[in-house]
């Protein structure tokens, strides 16, 4: 279905195409389509803190080239915000990507993911290999193969005798103290100088949702255990390429090196990059996109 919508945004460098929705057990998921080339670049949401304008500094460069297709992650932007946390299981998120690729008459595509979108990239690989000509995983969310983070020392759901540092990981922070909570989270997020703009960015985008909403997310089904990972992992067949910053506060570079390891990928790193560097450093991640994308060979859509 086609969507015309009129909100106040950002000033865009380019605007969409075409753009619509889908609907998926009530709750409906906004799309838009940049460009025409071959082949299709699905570029997946990330976690619901932030919606698909993370993808700012590289739709305008690669829509001259391919055809670019993004969608606003269940939870943010334009997209519902369902109020129950079964909503936000990661299968969720793959079958509304699979769902897009299906009304933007894509029948593969390379897929492009941000931190956990590099996580569902990896899990629509593995279940749907059919659909996928390759998968560029930037900063991985792929918990189980590097030393925990300092957050997994405090427990979400308890409450804290202290909110310093990571202790701001918890439900009961975010209910109380919100942006408070985005401010210490991008600031993580974008550890590298000079990232004043995008700091901002992500404390606005997570201001288009709620504490509730996240918390939700936080409980919504994904892989369980290192198991269970390592079998989505080597399920993936197709061509891979991580591109991980690293300085990455939220996922060590080890994550993106073990995660090239076990699908057979190359790994690129940043040097100097946060958890973002798609953002902070995207002339270096747009090339490396189009030089994967160019590896690739045959053209479909």
């Amino acid at each position: 279905m086609t969507l015309t919508i009129l909100a106040t945004e950002q000033t865009r460098a380019r605007h969409p195409d075409e753009e619509g929705f889908v609907e998926r057990g009530g709750v409906r998921v906004c799309w838009e389509r940049h460009g025409g080339g071959e082949p299709t670049l699905l570029l997946l949401p990330a976690w619901s803190i932030i919606h698909s304008r993370q993808w700012k500094a590289q739709i305008p460069y690669l829509a001259r080239h391919y055809r670019v297709v993004t969608f606003d992650g269940r939870g943010n932007g334009r997209s519902d915000r369902p109020s129950t946390a079964a909503a936000y299981d990661d299968a969720e998120y793959v079958a509304d990507a699979v769902a897009v690729l299906d009304a933007t008459g894509t029948e593969r595509a390379v897929l492009v993911g941000l931190s956990r979108g590099g996580r569902w990239a990896v899990e629509l690989a593995a279940a749907r290999p059919e659909r996928v000509l390759g998968a560029v995983l930037i900063d991985p969310a792929i918990a189980f193969v590097a030393p925990p983070h300092p957050w997994w020392s405090y427990p979400f759901d308890a409450e804290l005798d202290t909110d310093e540092g990571w202790a701001k990981w918890n439900r009961h922070y975010w209910l109380r103290h919100y942006r408070s909570f985005l401010e210490f989270f991008a600031a993580e997020v974008f550890p590298e100088p000079h990232s004043t703009k995008q700091i901002e960015d992500m404390v606005g985008w997570g201001l288009e949702t709620t504490a509730e909403t996240l918390v939700l997310t936080q409980l919504g089904a994904q892989p369980a255990t290192l198991e269970e990972m390592e079998a989505i992992l080597r399920r993936v067949r197709c061509p891979v390429l991580v591109v991980h910053g690293d300085d990455d506060r939220l996922r060590p570079l080890a994550i993106g090196a073990a995660v090239a390891e076990r699908t057979g990928g190359a790994l690129v790193a940043i040097e100097g990059g946060g958890h973002c560097p798609q953002a902070r450093h995207p002339v270096k991640v747009n090339l490396c996109i189009r030089e994967f994308v160019e590896s690739l060979g045959g053209r479909g859509r």
